[in-house]
């Protein structure tokens, strides 16, 4: 029988044999930090690593099919040829990992800013919930406004809008931050192009898709458009939706709800998102429909 010592002698000796031929892992802009003495690395030398997109994460060195490899890696955000340290993740690839799961958890935890609305002029409104951690775990409350709110909203438009749009954190503040000053001004100036008549937009802090249900019986509007962020996931924190309603009333059936997705630098773009949005809120006026009673 091999001792534990010789056996580990055997196990080490193996492995330093296969470390030998095994190739360098590369990770973009990242050679230079990796050969540097670690004593005179600051942290504005410390690259970040969340600056590249997942896709664009090329760390398979000396590929046997690089452009078929690097195809494959553009069709998906997924960690998809992350390369190893003999049978371990690279450092990169953890740290990577973690930033991106840090983002996530920031981005449904974090209290959306007041800054952010105040810079704006934007009105802020809110649900009955009265925390994040009652918006968490009681998702009936979300669904409807508080009493302040309701009165707010019955006296911000002087008039009935044809449209009402406003944007809600969701379950990701980041996402209406990232997408908000890009997709407003091309939603707005398409719905002004369609003749639509639209309402100034607002926020509701801690509010859930089905709000805009009250929203709709409130304002009386034919067609209500929720941006709300997304529950985040480790290929991006900033993903945005549309929810958009005709003639939205309460408990009304998901069925009747139109949804525009995945609006994100690395989806489908705010620009892009808002000029669609615009056309799907007129086609839903001339057709008096919307969910899956809308044909488009």
């Amino acid at each position: 029988m091999v001792s534990d010592d010789k056996l580990k002698e055997i196990i080490a000796q193996v492995v330093g044999e296969m470390m030998k031929d095994a190739p360098a892992a590369k990770a973009p802009k990242a050679e230079a930090c990796c050969n540097a003495n670690v004593e005179n690395v600051s942290d504005d030398d410390l690259e970040d690593l969340t600056s590249y997109e997942l896709n664009e994460w090329y760390q398979v060195p000396n590929a046997k099919d690089e452009a078929e490899y690097r195809r494959l890696k553009l069709t998906t955000p997924a960690r998809l040829g992350v390369w190893h340290c003999g049978p371990r993740e690279m450092t990169n690839t953890m740290l990577r990992f973690r930033a991106d799961h840090a983002a996530a958890q920031d981005a449904v935890f974090n209290e959306f800013p007041k800054e952010f609305l105040e810079e704006r002029g934007i009105l802020e409104l809110q649900s009955r919930c009265d925390s994040k951690d009652t918006y968490l775990t009681r998702p009936d409350l979300g669904r409807r406004l508080n009493a302040e709110s309701v009165e707010k909203l019955k006296n911000f438009y002087k008039k009935s809008p044809t449209c009402v749009v406003f944007a809600a954190d969701g379950l990701s503040g980041t996402a209406i931050e990232a997408n908000y000053d890009i997709v407003i001004p091309a939603l707005m100036n398409g719905l002004k192009a369609h003749g639509i008549d639209v309402g100034e937009p607002f926020f509701v802090r801690y509010g859930r898709v089905a709000v805009q249900d009250e929203v709709s019986e409130i304002t009386g509007c034919d067609v209500c458009v929720c941006l709300i962020g997304e529950r985040p996931g480790l290929a991006t924190a900033k993903s945005m939706s549309a929810y958009i309603t005709y003639k939205g009333t309460i408990g009304m059936s998901e069925a009747r709800r139109t949804v525009v997705s995945n609006i994100h630098n690395a989806g489908t773009p705010a620009a892009e998102a808002g000029a669609h949005i615009a056309d799907i809120v007129d086609i839903m006026l001339k057709e008096k429909a919307s969910g899956t009673d809308l044909k488009l």
